[in-house]
């Protein structure tokens, strides 16, 4: 069976890629490459002994997001992470934010509407909740006006898919919210190598580790939880992408109870960052360098899923510890700047 990833060449796309080829599905991978890097490819044909198709595609073409349909007619899934994905950059270009992923977005669907029958799951985030009223946060916490355009594109590609989906009955779709992604293949084929300076917490701190960036600022520590610091639910990547095979599944064997459906992908623990930064000084023996700084515009006190729907409709959960998660992330870091 033949399944399109786009973006599969980024950090959740390509361990997405690993386990669709364990599961035995025929993976065609899209991305433009914008931030990601086609060496990806030989860490999933290290992992796997299967290449995938690949194909350097700009979604904001329409032009070639219709030939692409054209010449593989006979795709019946597409896993959708293609997107910019950075908060502040979306707040610098916004336009560039709504073009890059909502017009995509659009250009998909299109061509999937086409179709007798078409799988669709979306890469979302718990962003759409915003601050929370309520921890564990459930898939019916109500929708937040956005914080950021990034945000708010994640919400508006949610409403798009809904919209369709009402009109569209061939079309069953499944938006995945995730909360935060962390860790590496255990492989060390494959991991999160972000281009410039990371927007992520876990990246930042393996490269403290690593000496590449001198400190990492821990922004607040005044908020109220157990240490003042901001909590949030890590999730290792791979757990993440198994349970993107799963939603597809649950799709492919008509199992979904609606045409639309929403899942949240987490844990179900919030960490702090000192507890996040414990985690890597217990599996890496460093001390990190850190130091607290006044806190940063538009954090959120903390963030962590109720994830009881994906574990009883999907049957899925995640298995790997926060510890875990961090030694996987350490040694990816380690392998990268050997």
């Amino acid at each position: 069976m033949k399944i399109l990833v786009t973006g599969g060449l980024g950090f959740i796309g390509s361990h997405t890629v690993v386990e669709l080829q364990n599961k035995g599905f025929e993976v065609i991978i899209i991305d433009d490459l914008s931030n990601s890097s086609e060496k990806v490819l030989d860490g999933i044909v290290a992992i796997t002994g299967k290449k995938p198709l690949f194909e350097k595609i700009d979604l904001k073409e329409k032009s070639k997001v219709e030939d692409f349909f054209k010449r593989h007619a006979d795709v019946q899934g597409v896993i959708h992470f293609a997107a910019s994905k950075a908060v502040g950059e979306s707040v610098e270009k916004p336009l560039l934010y709504y073009e890059n992923n909502i017009g995509t977005l659009v250009y998909l669907l299109k061509e999937l509407a086409k179709k007798d029958k078409a799988s669709f799951i979306f890469s979302s985030s718990c962003t759409v909740y915003g601050q929370a009223d309520k921890m564990p946060i459930t898939e019916d916490a109500p929708v937040k006006t956005a914080e950021s355009p990034y945000g708010n594109t994640k919400q508006m590609g949610e409403e798009i898919i809904t919209d369709t989906c009402k009109v569209v009955p061939s079309l069953n779709a499944i938006a995945l919210r995730y909360f935060n992604p962390m860790g590496a293949h255990p492989s060390t084929e494959i991991g999160e190598l972000p281009i410039g300076v990371p927007q992520n917490l876990v990246p930042f701190i393996t490269q403290t580790g690593m000496g590449l960036r001198d400190q990492l600022s821990v922004f607040g520590d005044d908020y109220p939880t157990s240490d003042g610091t901001c909590v949030r639910d890590y999730i290792h990547v791979v757990d993440l992408a198994k349970a993107h095979v799963v939603a597809l599944e649950r799709l492919l064997e008509a199992k979904n109870k609606e045409n639309y459906e929403v899942f949240n992908l987490g844990t179900g623990t919030g960490s702090t960052v000192l507890e996040v930064i414990k985690s890597f000084e217990k599996v890496s023996g460093k001390k990190l360098n850190y130091k607290i700084v006044p806190r940063r515009t538009g954090d959120i006190t903390e963030a962590y899923a109720n994830t009881e729907k994906a574990n009883n409709e999907l049957g899925w959960k995640a298995e790997s510890t926060l510890d875990e998660a961090m030694k996987s992330a350490w040694d990816w870091e380690q392998k990268v700047r050997a």
